[in-house]
């Protein structure tokens, strides 16, 4: 009798510890799912889930808030995601948050993220629909990568006929690296380049030292630059120069007037330089007036044997005489 009220007990006692470990595991699961948390309904919507089940997680800022309470087709080829979040958050999630899928580390479970929203959208509500953000395919990453490797192995074969090609003296590259003379010669061109820079470099202290004199106080071309009485003498020259060129213009002007006009029969001068009939009577005119002359002249010398005249003459050339003498 004593041995069955000792196995009842054992029996009551390990029934009991059932009970609390069914209790317990109860508490940890719903406390774990939001189950026996105050909650609130949204839901968002996506073109594809990539395996996001019920009962997974939703994250909002590294927090866990709530659990994928259902899973829905929506529309044509969408799905509607219902989840129950904390309602602890509801100031925390603006109407203009975004939802996206997510994974739980790098191969573990997938997950909604929510994110961002503006303090001007005003918190979330019961039945809100916020907006999804479709994640990176992994399949379509796992193709990017792959045709990434591709165009590396070719790149690999690439460098490797290349390094080959190089190795056998082909090319420029590999005629410089194999070619002792041409190795020579590129030596010979550095040695001259580094002539130059130094000449270069020598060049440029000189012109320095120049601009220092040049810049230096009571040299000429100090004066030059900073005289300003020498800056108004030659801006007076300058002006005065301006004038003269103004007034050979003028000359020039008046001087090709006058030859237009010594061109042109239409004036006397143009008439006796152009007009060949008044230049032939002028001619004519001159012989006749010389002739004229040459009588005169005659008249004159036959007057002084004159009886009448005879005395004069002879009067005027007595004092010529001693004038001259």
């Amino acid at each position: 009798m004593r041995d069955d009220n000792k196995k009842t007990v054992i029996v009551g006692i390990f029934v009991l510890l059932g009970i609390v470990i069914l209790v317990a595991g109860v508490m940890t699961l719903g406390a774990q799912q939001k189950t026996f948390v105050k909650s609130y309904r949204v839901t968002t919507v996506f073109d594809d889930i990539a395996g996001l089940q019920t009962g997974n997680n939703v994250w909002f800022s590294g927090v866990k808030i709530g659990t994928v309470r259902k899973i829905n087709f929506y529309g044509d080829a969408q799905v509607e995601i219902e989840m129950n979040l904390d309602a602890t958050t509801k100031d925390f999630i603006r109407k203009d948050s975004k939802a996206t899928i997510s994974s739980d580390g790098l191969i573990g479970n997938k997950i909604i993220v929510i994110y961002g929203g503006t303090s001007d959208a005003g918190s979330i509500a019961e039945g809100d629909r916020l907006e999804s953000v479709m994640p990176l395919d992994t399949d379509k990453m796992m193709e990017t990568l792959q045709e990434n490797n591709n165009n590396l192995v070719n790149i690999t074969n690439d460098l490797k006929i290349l390094t080959h090609k190089i190795a056998e003296g082909e090319g420029i590259v590999g005629a410089l690296l194999t070619d002792s003379l041409l190795a020579e010669d590129f030596r010979s061109i550095l040695g001259d380049l580094n002539r130059t820079a130094s000449r270069s470099n020598t060049l440029s202290s000189e012109l320095v030292q120049f601009s220092q004199k040049l810049n230096k106080k009571g040299t000429t071309l100090d004066s030059f630059l900073n005289d300003t009485t020498l800056y108004a003498s030659l801006l007076g020259s300058a002006t005065g120069l301006q004038s003269t060129i103004g007034k050979a213009d003028s000359v020039a002007e008046n001087l090709r007037v006058v030859s237009e006009k010594l061109s042109s029969p239409d004036n006397p001068a143009g008439m006796i330089l152009n007009d060949e009939e008044f230049a032939a009577y002028l001619k004519s005119a001159m012989g006749n007036l010389d002739q004229s002359a040459e009588s005169f002249d005659e008249t004159l010398e036959a007057l002084r044997y004159h009886w009448f005249f005879r005395r004069s003459f002879r009067k005027s050339e007595e004092a010529k005489l001693e004038a001259e003498e």
